[in-house]
């Protein structure tokens, strides 16, 4: 199976067309944007200007989430995006993170995601959904159709308008924690890991969604390709920070991990700031150790960030989505780190997968 390497956009309808243009021209396979409706615009009005820029490019939501979307909404949104781009939309989903926090709530539980995932397949493929199934997305207060009177109306849901010749969305399902792993195995048309670079971590997560039946294995990795190793860490930190922390969601660390680097995942989870999320200057991001980051991430120079990755492609990741410098992290050292990684780590990630 090819390798596929994707990069992180933001969402905003100024930069979306513009990030996903320029990701293309450099040759990266796909680009995801975040649904965090407090922090950046509609990922889907951003994924769908960024197809009219774009001609290859596969165009995603990384991630959104099953409490501030309805399922029908969620797969028309995404489904609309894949008329847009012909055929080149992907719909990632996740328990959620700043997207709840900021209205005040923690990530949705395991099985509400299972039910989520499972529902908005359903209806990407154009199958048919009982009002049953629906009930747990129902208002306070809401009322059955039957009230009205109507002389016919629908007995089930279903997306109406669904192009037959572009063939489903692909669902995909970010998990950390054995419990969404397996969900994410079971009920997606492929698994994101969120667990870090560690081979080690990298490939217990493996296990246990091909375990509950994934064919296809992805993963979120923090990569900074800098010749300078100090540099490159602090490039890093507030995003290595933040995909850290979901190792410690609700502070306790269920993923295989050694115990020096359980317990800064502790110390990150204990002193994480959202309303500093994702920045290299976060209190969070102070915790971080060297080795933790070198381990956790892939930093420093181009040669070394390839044999990591291609130590992680190794043990069946088959799409990498690079998660760069943070958004804080100084603009010249972090325009470098960028230019390196397009011009020297992905071409020798390509030579690999040609290769193979």
């Amino acid at each position: 199976m090819a390798l596929e390497v994707w990069t992180v956009g933001l969402s905003h309808v100024a930069i979306a067309p513009r990030a996903a243009a320029r990701a293309e021209a450099q040759g990266f396979d796909g680009m995801v944007v975040v649904d965090s409706q407090n922090l950046a615009g509609d990922p889907f009005v951003g994924l769908a200007l960024a197809a009219r820029e774009t001609s290859t490019l596969h165009l995603g939501t990384g991630v959104t989430n099953p409490a501030t979307r309805h399922p029908a909404a969620a797969a028309a949104a995404i489904a609309s995006v894949h008329v847009a781009s012909k055929g080149r939309a992907h719909l990632g989903i996740g328990r959620g993170d700043s997207a709840l926090a900021h209205l005040g709530m923690a990530p949705a539980p395991v099985a509400e995601l299972e039910r989520f995932v499972r529902i908005t397949r359903a209806y990407l493929r154009g199958d048919t959904v009982a009002f049953e199934d629906l009930r747990p997305y129902e208002r306070d207060g809401a009322r059955p159709v039957d009230v009205l009177g109507l002389a016919g109306s629908p007995h089930a849901s279903r997306l109406h308008w669904l192009p037959p010749d572009l063939g489903p969305v692909p669902v995909e399902v970010v998990a950390t924690g054995p419990k969404a792993l397996a969900v994410a195995g079971a009920e997606a048309d492929r698994v994101l890991l969120a667990v870090g670079a560690d081979p080690v971590r990298v490939e217990w997560a493996i296990g246990v969604t091909r375990a509950a039946g994934a064919q296809r294995v992805g993963a979120f990795v923090n990569v900074v390709s800098h010749p300078d190793l100090a540099v490159a860490r602090r490039l890093g930190a507030g995003s290595l920070a933040t995909f850290a922390r979901f190792s410690a969601m609700d502070g306790t660390v269920r993923s295989p991990i050694d115990a020096t680097s359980e317990r800064v995942l502790h110390e990150v989870h204990d002193r994480y700031d959202m309303n500093q999320h994702t920045r290299a200057g976060s209190p969070q991001a102070a915790r971080l150790t060297d080795e933790f980051v070198d381990r956790f991430g892939v930093v420093g120079p181009a040669e070394h960030c390839v044999t990591r990755l291609r130590a992680l492609a190794a043990l069946g990741v088959d799409r990498f989505i690079i998660v760069g410098p943070s958004i804080d992290a100084e603009q010249d050292e972090a325009r470098l780190a960028q230019k390196m990684f397009v011009g020297e780590v992905l071409p020798a990630i390509r030579e690999v997968a040609d290769a193979a």
